[in-house]
């Protein structure tokens, strides 16, 4: 066996030849790069940066609503042009957002982690102004809210409270006073999930159980008052959907199976209205479903419902069409047909009633009382549709 050095003939690479090349490469690059960044300080002296504006909205129309997808930023749209007005920056852990029109403010309850998907966490209640969308403050709140659902988030009667659905699992209402910008307490509330306001100070909740509660504030914002309803539905055989809608006076509850009531709480006692029936005599295989199954628009006392062909336990698919209730009469007055399936629906009011339906990567809005199409909104791949 021979080495490079000790075979006949053979001599030595040579070490300074070998990397001479490569050596005046790198002299060339570095004196470009000194170059480029000397030219850069000669070009950029006196310059002074120019600072970013701030654009105002001006005063939201009724016709404003939000499309909140599941990860990521809300964005404003205006379903009278179909046209987008702002961008909410919030973190992929704010399922999603309340307003106040009184005080211009916007809620969001937010996560933050220190290592953006892990590390220590912090909870926070953001406040964003509606004119600008940016942050103006921050309320520090305990690190247990789950961010999966739009109803876990409320403004209580008279504004000055919101409160946020925790669970870890054990389940909590936190209570934040927004007029303060201050923390106030933690509420227990085993077995019942949601933050619905109602009444004076108050919100209800739905309960594993079949009943329904309520918890209503002092007016510093600690518990005052507690009730519950004996069982109404089964939790077995016909579930009430998480997603009820706000109506003049309450809530519009309604069942997997197709059912529906009012609810509404006066003097700190909970009232439930009289069940009736979505589905005639011709609607076999119908139900209610999607991820926003409902929608009512309160000048017209009109219920909106999608609803799709299926069996048990499709309460959460996409429907095809959008079913349109007289709610005093108890009866249907028309259909809404998607060409593509829905998956969540919003009623915005203003002079003429216009429905939102999340549909596909988008939102396709449409006049209420003909069901005719207007506006084909991309919206950067769908999401919860929240009024603003």
């Amino acid at each position: 066996m021979h080495s490079l050095t000790d075979r006949p003939g053979a001599r030595a690479p040579d070490i300074g030849e070998r990397w001479k090349r490569p050596i005046r490469g790198r002299v060339v690059r570095a004196a470009w790069l000194t170059a480029c960044l000397c030219a850069g300080t000669t070009f950029g002296a006196g310059v002074t940066p120019s600072p970013v504006a701030a654009t105002e909205l001006g005063p939201p129309a009724p016709t404003w609503f939000i499309v909140k997808g599941v990860l990521g930023a809300a964005f404003v749209f205006d379903a009278a042009d179909g046209e987008m007005r702002g961008t909410l920056s919030l973190t992929p852990w704010t399922p999603t957002v309340r307003r106040h029109a009184g005080r211009g403010e916007i809620y969001a309850a937010e996560t933050h982690y220190t290592r953006r998907y892990g590390g220590e966490r912090t909870d926070v209640l953001r406040i964003y102004a509606h004119n600008t969308l940016n942050p103006t403050a921050e309320v520090v709140i305990p690190p247990k809210m789950t961010a999966v659902h739009p109803q876990y988030l409320g403004i209580l009667s008279g504004g000055r409270y919101v409160t946020v659905f925790n669970m870890t699992p054990a389940q909590s209402v936190t209570v934040v006073d927004v007029e303060n910008r201050r923390f106030v307490t933690e509420i227990s509330t085993p077995g019942c999930a949601t933050t619905l306001p109602a009444g004076e100070r108050g919100f209800l909740m739905l309960c594993g159980d079949g009943t329904l509660q309520w918890i209503g504030l002092d007016e510093n914002g600690a518990e005052a008052a507690r009730v519950r309803t004996e069982p109404f539905f089964s939790v077995e055989e016909d579930p009430v959907f998480d997603h009820p809608v706000r109506t003049a006076d309450g809530w519009q509850l309604m069942s997997f199976g197709g059912s529906t009531r009012e609810v509404v709480v006066r003097d700190g006692e909970i009232v439930l209205g009289e069940s009736w029936s979505l589905l005639g005599e011709d609607d076999a295989g119908w139900r209610p479903g999607g991820d926003q199954p409902s929608a009512f628009h309160a000048g017209l006392d009109l219920l909106v419902i999608l609803m799709h062909q299926g069996g048990v336990d499709t309460q959460d698919d996409a429907g095809p069409e959008a079913w349109v209730y007289h709610r005093a009469a108890k009866r249907r007055i028309g259909k809404i047909t998607f060409e593509e399936p829905a998956s969540a629906l919003l009623v915005v009011e203003g002079d003429e009633p216009l429905l939102v339906a999340s549909i596909g990567a988008g939102a396709q809005v449409f006049e209420l009382r003909t069901g005719k199409r207007k506006h084909v909104i991309d919206t950067g791949g769908g999401g919860r549709l929240l009024a603003y």
